[in-house]
């Protein structure tokens, strides 16, 4: 119990300096890594292994578990160990990964594995069969609804139901060899038991399955939820712990060698296939070759230019429009309209009085009521500081109205 208020008290002083430190959007996607301090990374439980496994040496690999038992493990060592996985999915476990694992439990060592998935290799040697309701589910919005009810089958947990309230699949263990497996959890799906937490002998050690790795996530370690994770992990033997953060694919696996196979190298273990690639590779050469001193290069189209005028005036009448400022665009359409009278016909515009309104409708041709009436009409927006829409339509209609004679 002690272990538990300490691993609790350092959590809260955790969250406080992710709260303090932290400026960033959360990150709710699930990543299992133990660096990562998002909620469901796997930092907090990491961080208190050594309260949860007290006097107990860990070890934290730094290289795929194949390759540490390649040079580290004596079979003839009494030093017993355990080792632990909690991930996704356990991808850089390989197939000889899963063998020099089980050989490593069958000497008298235990390994814990929770994961969301279980490798074909996996679930073929272990004799088991999964299912998950879920299987389909990846986004963060579609896995927050998925709440969950944990039991622990010990007589010690019998009245204890553990809660979850996000992110739970619905992953539980469906078969199981009877002989040799012990039913030590189970979460509740739609109504039934279901073993989601098994513990399954092999040779002289065991192997403790969990298909609820989010369970021992940031997340749950900060939501009063800890002990559960505390309760499952005390299953495993005191002894040293082989934490592995799934780092590094094996140097030393055979499959890292089939996997890197190519088809090139398929086409040079046969003779006839490796004659067939040398000439078809010959005769591409030779048609590129031929190909390119017959074909003249392709002459590259040069478009002329564009007139872009009209669309720059689009542009800019819609942003006045878009700033609904009325006035600026009645005074440029004043201007507009008195440059061209100068230039069109040829007439001092500095005094709009009765001599240039009737020089202006006998150059222009137009009636002289409605010319003294845009004149007008000028004049008194010309003045005011403020002008509406319907202001500005009439102006632009009377002017346009004015150039058509």
């Amino acid at each position: 119990m002690k272990a538990l208020l300490n691993m609790l008290k350092n959590s809260i002083f955790l969250l406080f300096v992710l709260l303090i430190t932290s400026c960033n959007k959360t990150n709710w996607t699930e990543n299992y890594r133990e660096k990562e301090k998002s909620p469901f990374g796997t930092y907090i439980i990491h961080n208190e292994v050594n309260t949860l496994f007290k006097n107990q040496e860990i070890v934290t690999l730094k290289e795929n578990f194949y390759d540490y038992l390649y040079y580290n493990y004596d079979t003839t060592s009494a030093d017993y160990g355990n080792y632990i996985c909690i991930k996704h999915t356990a991808s850089k476990l390989t197939d000889d990964g899963v063998s020099d694992l089980l050989s490593f439990v069958y000497d008298g060592n235990s390994a814990f594995l929770s994961l969301n998935y279980f490798s074909d290799a996996l679930i073929e040697q272990l004799e088991i069969t999964t299912n998950n309701l879920d299987r389909n589910v990846y986004l963060v919005e579609d896995l927050k609804p998925l709440k969950g009810q944990f039991y622990l089958e010990d007589n010690t947990f019998e009245k204890d139901t553990f809660n979850f309230d996000r992110n739970i699949r619905r992953h539980y263990f469906v078969t199981y060899n009877e002989d040799k497996t012990i039913v030590l959890g189970s979460a509740k799906i739609d109504g039934e038991k279901v073993p989601n937490f098994m513990k399954i002998y092999h040779g002289k050690g065991a192997i403790y399955v969990h298909s609820n790795p989010v369970v021992f996530t940031n997340y749950y370690m900060l939501s009063g939820k800890e002990n559960y994770a505390e309760n499952v992990l005390s299953y495993l033997p005191s002894s040293t712990i082989f934490w592995d953060p799934q780092i590094k694919r094996s140097k030393y696996s055979n499959e890292n060698d089939d996997n890197n196979n190519s088809v090139f190298k398929f086409f040079l273990q046969h003779k006839t296939l490796t004659w067939f690639l040398f000439v078809s590779l010959a005769g591409v050469l030779l048609f590129m070759l031929f190909n390119a001193r017959r074909k003249q290069r392709a002459i590259p189209i040069i478009h002329p230019l564009k007139n872009t005028t009209v669309a720059f005036t689009q542009t800019i009448s819609s942003l006045y429009l878009k700033e609904q400022d009325h006035k600026n665009l009645v005074t440029k359409k004043i201007a507009f309209f008195l440059e061209k009278v100068r230039t069109k016909y040829l007439l001092d515009t500095n005094n709009l009085n009765k001599e240039f309104i009737k020089n202006l409708a006998a150059k222009s041709d137009n009636n002289l009521q409605n010319t003294k009436y845009l004149i007008n009409t000028i004049i008194t927006l010309d003045k005011r500081s403020e002008c509406t829409q319907e202001e500005l339509l009439v102006l632009h209609k009377m002017i346009d109205n004015f150039f058509k004679k």
